[in-house]
Order: C-alpha cells, then sequence, then structure tokens
C-alpha cells in the first residue's frame, strides 16, 4: 500500500500540479487510511491495496465518527480514497474502486459566516498603522479582504507578484492555476507603509531572509499559512462573532462585492473557481442579509406583522 500510495502523490504533484496545501492533505489522509488498515490486518503486515473492499472503508468511517470526525472530515477522506482507487484502477493495480460503493455522510447545509462591513473595517483597524508587526498584520488583512485570495495564495505572494500602479496582483491557485485580481489603493497603501518599514530593519542581512516573498515573518522568511491563520484570529478576538479565520475574508470579500452589485462570473474569475456553482453559495448569504434587513426596518414585513399580531392577541 505505501508504495501505491508515494505513486500516487507523484502523480498528483507531477501530472495534476496539486498545490502544496492539497497534497499535505491527501497525504495525511491516506497515511491515516493505510494505519487503520495495516492495523487491522493479521500481525501488521502491509496491506495489498487489490485486498481492501468497500466494506473496510466503512468500518475506517464508522471509527472516525466514534473519533468524533466532523462530517466535512469524512467526506473529504472518502473523496480521497476514491481519487487514490480511481488512480489505482486506471493503472490496472485494482480490479474496481471500493471507495465507489460507499455513500458520503450527509451533511447540513450551512452557509459561511460573513463578517458585516462595519465589522470588515473594524478588524482593518485593530492593528493599528504605527510602526513594526502591526503594518504587516495590517498589510495582509487589507489584502485578504481586497483580493478575496485564500490564505495559501497570499502567503505564496511574491513581491514581483504586485502590480501596484496597475492595482493588480498575480495569485497561484488551486491546481497552481495563476490569476491576476484587483487590488485596492488601502491595501496597497497598507502594503507599501509595511515595506518601507521592514526595509529599514537593521536585521535584514538574517540568514533566513526571504527575499522573494511579499510577507514575511520576524526573521524575514515566508510566512506559513498557520501564521497568518493565528495572526486574524488574534486581531479579530474582540469582534461580535469572536475570532474568524482567513476564509471568512474571502468570505466577505465575495459576499460584499455582491451586495454591490457585482457580477456573479466576475466574482468567479476573481475567487478562482472552476465553477459558477461554487461562486453561487453567496447570492444565498447576500439573500439571507437582506431578508434579515427586511424584516428588521420594513414596517409591513411578517416578521414585524406578526410581533403585532401577537401583542394584538394579549388585549
Amino acid at each position: 500500500m505505501d508504495e501505491a500510495v508515494r505513486a500516487f502523490m507523484t502523480f498528483l504533484d507531477v501530472e495534476r500540479g496539486a498545490s502544496r496545501e492539497t497534497l499535505r492533505g491527501y497525504a495525511s489522509d491516506l497515511r491515516q487510511f493505510v494505519s487503520f488498515m495495516t492495523a487491522g490486518s493479521s500481525g501488521n503486515r502491509p496491506v495489498d491495496p487489490a485486498t481492501v473492499q468497500s466494506d473496510s472503508i466503512r468500518a475506517y468511517l464508522q471509527w472516525l465518527d466514534r473519533k468524533r470526525e466532523k462530517r466535512a472530515s469524512l467526506a473529504r477522506k472518502l473523496a480521497c480514497l476514491r481519487s487514490f482507487f480511481r488512480y489505482l484502477q486506471r493503472k490496472g493495480l485494482v480490479l474496481r474502486n471500493p471507495a465507489d460503493d460507499v455513500r458520503s455522510p450527509k451533511q447540513a447545509k450551512q452557509l459561511p459566516r460573513v463578517l458585516s462591513k462595519d465589522e470588515a473595517q473594524t478588524l482593518m483597524e485593530v492593528p493599528g498603522a504605527t510602526a513594526g508587526l502591526s503594518l504587516r498584520d495590517r498589510a495582509i488583512l487589507e489584502t485578504l479582504y481586497s483580493t478575496g485570495a485564500r490564505v495559501s495564495e497570499i502567503v505564496g505572494v511574491d513581491a514581483e507578484d504586485l502590480r501596484a500602479k496597475e492595482g493588480l496582483v498575480r495569485l497561484r491557485g488551486k491546481g497552481r492555476k495563476e490569476r491576476v485580481v484587483p487590488i485596492g489603493d488601502v491595501a496597497l497603501e497598507a502594503i507599501r507603509q509595511y515595506l518601507v518599514w521592514f526595509s529599514s530593519r537593521p536585521n535584514n542581512h538574517h540568514s533566513s531572509l526571504d527575499k522573494t516573498a511579499l510577507f514575511r515573518n520576524n526573521r524575514g522568511g515566508r510566512l506559513t499559512v498557520r501564521s497568518v491563520a493565528r495572526i486574524v484570529a488574534r486581531h479579530s478576538r474582540a469582534l461580535p462573532g469572536g475570532p474568524v479565520s482567513p476564509h471568512i475574508l474571502r468570505h466577505s470579500f465575495a459576499t460584499h462585492l455582491l451586495d454591490e452589485g457585482a457580477d456573479l462570473r466576475a466574482i468567479q474569475e476573481m475567487l478562482g473557481h472552476a465553477s459558477l456553482s461554487t461562486t453561487q453559495k453567496y447570492t444565498h448569504v447576500a439573500m439571507d442579509q437582506l431578508l434579515a434587513l427586511y424584516d428588521k426596518t420594513h414596517p409591513r414585513a411578517a416578521r414585524a406583522m406578526k410581533i403585532g399580531m401577537a401583542k394584538d392577541g394579549k388585549k
């Protein structure tokens, strides 16, 4: 099984051009599955992929469920196994795909959390604009919100990817696909202030200095996905709904554009979605917000009328 996993990971990396985050996720999920299968084999012997049955995959998912894994996580791990065995089937290493007979766990449809425009404005101002790493943090927050970029795309941005005069930045998305998106003046000014501070630091000759990266840590190395997530969480603690992830800023970016009349196809291009159906979830978010505003403010809204009728019934 280990050799089959290595071949599959090479295929994803070389032929499919999968992102580092995708490769890391697939490798982790497959290691966990191999470990489960090996532990269940007699004498902990290596498992032949051709012997894996649908019942084995169901048992694996049940084991994960007992460990309180989220349904979204179970669905992702099953999708990983489907891709893995589909690859092995094409290579003639298995006769059929055992994961095809396993149903994905039903998931409750949850709309993404979205910041209000006031909350987004508040968050942008939390780090301040004085000096030091607060300048970097504000530049990161402004860039995430201004471009709708994934956090993995933000950490991958090089200084040369920024075309400040044109108001554009190049992002490298899933499958190593590149796209060029607009970036606002406020974000560009925040980046400029951060770069001025960073270039004036006395320890810019540190051995870990990454001369290509746009956003760097205190030692000059390229920031990681986890580092940016911690930065966003730290500065968003004071928000009414509690701390948020960088992806919430991506959701907010799309929803706020839609609120202001942006075309759904244009939003799809800026987000780097392969399918328009992925982008359409933001129409539901925007409609929910519109209905909530209507119910709260219109004198003849259904909710207001129900409250009035309830009061009349008490008399």
